[in-house]
């Protein structure tokens, strides 16, 4: 059997995985990574691609811990999408340059106050009736528009634009396959059925699939938690690109949208927001039919052209919180040679890879190693995660 040495094996082929994987190199160090599916099969690619600076979490009128946290991911990300920034994501798509937020007129001066405090200025802006997006063009609109500072991407050409780089360094597994040769002291190696995989640290980004990895490695602590989502999808023929939140009197948006293409030219609206946390015990047929009659009521001047809807369930998965609340930041927490760490949020990969990078620092874990390429080509790559509408809608 053989074994390579390297400094970093990634376990999890996620947006985070990927981001971490691409920076470690950056780095100087040498690095791998497993992936047991395909590359954002999980969570990455069921995200709604948008790059969030922390607005909706400010629904309140306070700047919480969270909508400070991701504060500058936008700006991150999008020196990264022009090609100016840590990494390199000039060839990913952007699907919106904004993304934007809307009410109904009664909460009109609502949104008036809160958008003119200092604290969100930079943020948020206001736009006349001719910048509005097409779907809010129509006379019968009568609430407030705002466009915030996020962008929206094509998470699949993200995913892309991250592998294709170190594609020679990402591997595929099953989850079978990983067998940890440990002790008390921590990880002395990854077998693999051919393969020994010796590393200074082992890292995981397996979002859902950590705690599996947890349970097989003994490790109690850090724990995660599920908050499940049921979200729902109407894919039609109709040339409406919609990005926004509508917002309501509670801190929450009371639906987001976002508009993806499919294979053959239609397009797709990806409903979440407070509608995905509040139907998450409703059977399909009635969240569809819940869903269809919000969009009725808050947009009832739009008519999709051949509309059919789906819906599916996911799992958000984080470090545990009290009362299952969502975290405010992106987590990573050292345990013996091994880090564990989930991102809570697409936007805040790159901060994750900040953390991991600052603690093998602490840690004085220095490049030492180069992994025996010759041996890596032998081995199969993962393929790039599809869309699930893509596979929702035969």
């Amino acid at each position: 059997m053989q074994t390579i040495k390297t400094d970093l094996v990634i376990l999890g082929g996620g947006i985070a995985g990927l981001w971490l994987l691409n920076r470690a190199q950056q780095q100087g160090f040498d690095a791998l990574l497993l992936e047991t599916g395909d590359l954002g099969g999980a969570q990455s690619v069921r995200s709604q691609g948008i790059i969030h600076g922390g607005t909706k979490y400010a629904l309140n009128g306070v700047l919480t811990q969270a909508s400070s946290s991701i504060a500058d991911m936008p700006s991150r990300w999008r020196a990264c999408i022009d090609g100016q920034g840590e990494l390199d994501l000039s060839a990913a798509k952007i699907l919106s340059e904004a993304h934007y937020m809307w009410s109904k007129a009664s909460l009109g001066s609502k949104m008036t106050t809160f958008f003119a405090s200092k604290a969100l200025k930079g943020r948020v802006e206001t736009i006349s009736a001719d910048e509005r997006p097409l779907v809010f063009k129509d006379p019968k609109f009568r609430g407030n528009l705002y466009k915030l500072n996020e962008i929206v991407l094509d998470v699949p050409s993200v995913i892309d634009a991250l592998a294709k780089p170190l594609l020679q360094r990402i591997i595929k597994v099953t989850a079978e396959d990983i067998q940890f040769d440990s002790t008390d002291n921590g990880i002395q190696a990854l077998q693999l059925p051919q393969l020994r995989i010796e590393a200074q640290r082992y890292i995981t980004t397996a979002g859902e699939g950590t705690e599996a990895l947890l349970q097989q490695l003994q490790i109690d602590q850090p724990q995660m938690q599920r908050r499940p989502l049921h979200m729902v999808m109407v894919r039609h023929e109709s040339p409406l690109p919609t990005f926004a939140h509508c917002i309501s009197t509670g801190s929450k948006p009371v639906v987001t949208i976002t508009t993806h293409p499919t294979n053959n030219g239609e397009q797709v609206w990806y409903l979440g927001g407070d509608i995905a946390e509040t139907g998450v015990n409703l059977p399909a047929a009635q969240q569809i039919q819940k869903a269809e009659k919000l969009i009725a009521e808050l947009l009832p001047w739009i008519k999709l052209k051949n509309p059919r809807w789906a819906s599916f369930h996911i799992n958000r998965a984080e470090p545990k919180q009290s009362s299952l609340t969502r975290p405010d930041s992106a987590f990573a927490q050292a345990r013996e040679n091994c880090i564990v760490s989930w991102p809570t949020k697409l936007a805040l990969a790159p901060d994750l890879a900040d953390q991991i990078l600052a603690m093998l620092n602490q840690q004085q874990i220095t490049p030492q190693y180069c992994a025996d390429t010759a041996i890596l080509e032998q081995l199969p790559r993962p393929a790039i995660a599809q869309p699930v509408w893509e596979t929702l809608f035969c």
